[in-house]
């Protein structure tokens, strides 16, 4: 009788974490708990809503470096107008709220896309223009703001990036529903087999009839609302509209993604990759904070970390290739 093989090699990334969570369960006082394991959850959640459409975006065969200053502008937007909604605009604060939200999220759709007709129309490439929507972006939340934060919320706006629905954090279940709508759409869609044929050949895509920039033109824009609402959720978290918030968010979202086992050539990926890529980061820097390891030394650490998972997750895939 033979017996299957097991395909190992295709969720060593998985084993990584188990082991990883093993140690830590043994080694960090505290870390094997529910209520730890949940906050871990929380924290994860709202790079990991950017992660999943990052996701799409790299294996269409581009890059946005601007969903950080993404983030920290949809706070700042949804700050400002829902102030100027509720106290120019006579609107009650339980309508501006929405409003606010609604028109933040729109603007970000219209960046979006306006950075993929850049890169499909006049060639462009996405590292540039979602680089130039990096700056223009930090500054234009530090000129709406003026350098200060925006508190315009009422306490019951605290619940969207603080409440809790039966014990689970609110932003980890908006996170959970997402994975299931990428996952889905990614899987299971003509939209997803789209993605994955205009990141492996675009040309060949475009002949297969394809409309490679109507593809290129959604992801990008679909990461920028993701990278917007996790800003709504930021400024509920904290209660204002802060211009400083989420810096750097975007190495940290493209690790998450690579990580999982995206391919930075476009073409290959998977969205549970991105999800088991995000817990793993999230997991590093709870057990380093309940180890009372040194912030220093935990940039070191993580860092190491980060590049053996990733160098791992090649080999993989240079051994399947052979």
């Amino acid at each position: 009788m033979t017996l299957p093989r097991f395909p190992v090699g295709s969720i060593i990334l998985e084993i990584i974490l188990v082991v990883l969570c093993v140690g830590l369960a043994l080694s960090a006082p505290g870390f094997l708990t529910g209520e730890n394991l949940l906050n871990v959850l929380r924290n994860i959640s709202m790079q990991g809503i950017i992660a999943l459409g990052m996701t799409m975006v790299i294996i269409a065969g581009e890059i946005d470096l601007s969903v950080g200053s993404m983030v920290a502008f949809g706070g700042c937007l949804t700050a400002f107008l829902t102030e100027r909604l509720a106290r120019e605009g006579g609107i009650p604060l339980p309508a501006a709220i929405p409003a606010a939200i609604t028109a933040t999220l729109a603007i970000a759709l219209a960046l979006g896309a306006s950075t993929g007709l850049l890169r499909t129309r006049y060639g462009v490439p996405s590292f540039i223009t979602t680089l130039a929507l990096l700056t223009g972006l930090s500054g234009a939340a530090e000129l709406i703001t003026n350098g200060f934060p925006l508190t315009p919320f009422p306490e019951w706006y605290n619940f969207l990036g603080g409440g809790y629905v039966s014990g689970v954090p609110f932003p980890a279940l908006l996170f959970v529903l997402v994975f299931i709508v990428v996952h889905v759409i990614m899987n299971h869609t003509s939209f997803g087999r789209a993605v994955y044929a205009v990141g492996g050949n675009a040309e060949a895509a475009r002949l297969s009839g394809i409309d490679v920039a109507f593809t290129k033109n959604t992801v990008l824009a679909a990461t920028a609302v993701l990278a917007a609402l996790s800003g709504v959720l930021q400024s509920s978290e904290i209660m204002s509209g802060t211009a400083t918030t989420a810096r750097g968010w975007e190495l940290d979202i493209i690790a998450a993604v690579i990580i999982g086992g995206t391919s930075l050539m476009g073409g290959v990926g998977r969205v549970w990759g991105t999800m088991v890529g995000m817990i793993f980061l999230g997991i590093i820097m709870n057990g380093m904070t309940l180890l009372n390891v040194n912030e220093y030394w935990q940039h070191v650490a993580r860092g190491v970390l980060i590049l053996a998972a990733v160098l791992i997750n090649r080999l993989q895939h240079y051994g399947a290739s052979r």
